[in-house]
């Protein structure tokens, strides 16, 4: 067997459990060596005067990246965690602890898989292969019963399809003891300040109740299964699926093996994987077309310059009062059900006429279950410029 030393880049896989690269990593190498990075494109404004990470998702990132050093630390490991741009700190590990190869999670949405490019290049300067793997959707790409090109692009014909022809994998099993490299020193992790937020903004994040990190992602599982589902429109644990605290394989299988949920509880929670998955193939199969504001409509939306209503809008001082505390409940919290975000979204841009990509601009400054394929696919449907016709909110063609 070949035996080396693998680098594994976390980024939106914060666990242990049902993780493949760790899971081979083991298998393969004598040692492992675990590495999160801070990359400073991801703290940066946006053209739209929004923060591409705000400070409530700032500090659920940091708790979730605590709780995965505190995992690796019960194994004997220890993670290594650095601030700057990947594609120079990850050669400059890779050449200090003589790494053989480099595993991490494939993203979808052009500024990831642009990193991951220039990882890549600067790995093969080295001669290193940096290996890709499929962690984040519920149906593995190579199960589909087309290629991405040929995805269906209504939601139903691809959920209905998919689910008649494709199959669900199991979890992967964790091993019980990783062979993680020996005599890495301790790091620490950034604070809020460190990051550049400042002493008001830190004070905001303090208000927020929602904690990251695998260990709160099982908590929240496990009441989710035992608990009352009825009085629950839905699951919730968005926030820890987004980073990777908990797997779409482990939830999946979490709900399939409770026999007493009822199916119609049972399909509601379906669906939100359902959702997830499709918006990742979506991104996959259609890229950048999620960021532009014609979408994928024939006509290009007409939108008002407003700045003022805009801001009002993001601090919840509008004339609608339900969206007032849809957005202040948002703002104190980093969080709001999807019917919530429906209501503050089409409000902006249907009755305040603005453009729906400020809106997913603020959305993923403030969310702390932010990813850029299910954030700006589903604004797009509500915009009615969304990839699936007949679940556009309003057809402006």
């Amino acid at each position: 067997m070949d035996r080396k030393t693998i680098l594994i880049w976390f980024r939106n896989d914060l666990r242990i459990c049902d993780n493949e690269m760790l899971s081979l990593a083991h298998e393969r190498a004598n040692s492992i060596v675990p590495v999160f990075i801070y990359d400073p494109r991801l703290y940066v404004e946006t053209t739209y005067g929004t923060k591409k990470t705000g400070v409530i998702r700032a500090k659920f990132i940091n708790e979730s990246v605590q709780d995965l050093q505190r995992s690796i630390r019960s194994l004997h490991g220890e993670l290594i965690i650095e601030q700057g741009l990947p594609e120079e700190i990850l050669p400059e590990l890779a050449k200090h602890y003589q790494i053989d190869e480099v595993y991490h999670h494939r993203e979808v949405a052009y500024e990831e898989t642009h990193i991951s490019s220039l990882v890549e290049e600067a790995l093969w300067k080295l001669k290193l292969n940096l290996r890709h793997f499929i962690g984040h959707t519920l149906y593995h790409k190579e199960d589909l019963p087309f290629p991405i090109k040929d995805i269906p692009d209504e939601f139903n014909v691809f959920k209905k399809k998919t689910g008649r022809e494709s199959s669900i994998r199991p979890c992967i099993n964790t091993p019980n003891e990783l062979n993680f490299l020996a005599g890495i020193a301790e790091s620490i992790i950034p604070s809020l300040e460190d990051l550049g937020f400042n002493e008001k903004e830190i004070e905001l994040a303090s208000n927020s109740y929602i904690l990251g990190g695998e260990t709160e992602a099982k908590k929240q599982l496990d009441l989710l299964i035992k608990g009352n589902v009825k009085e629950v429109s839905e699951s919730g644990l968005s926030p820890w699926l987004a980073l990777g605290c908990l797997s779409v394989h482990t939830f999946y299988h979490a709900l399939a093996n409770h026999s007493n949920y009822p199916k119609n509880i049972f399909n509601r929670f379906m669906d939100e994987l359902w959702w997830h998955d499709y918006y990742r193939f979506m991104f996959k199969k259609h890229g950048n077309k999620f960021f532009k504001s014609q979408g994928f409509s024939e006509v290009k939306p007409l939108f008002v310059d407003n700045t003022e209503q805009f801001g009002n809008w993001k601090s919840g001082r509008t004339e609608n009062i339900h969206v007032n505390h849809i957005m202040e409940t948002l703002n104190n919290t980093g969080y709001i059900n999807q019917r919530m975000r429906i209501e503050a979204a089409s409000f902006l841009v249907n009755d305040l006429g603005i453009n729906w990509l400020m809106g997913a601009a603020y959305f993923e400054e403030r969310m702390i279950d932010y990813s850029p394929a299910t954030n700006y696919g589903s604004w797009a449907h509500i915009a009615g410029v969304g990839s699936s016709y007949k679940h556009n909110l309003r057809n402006i063609s």
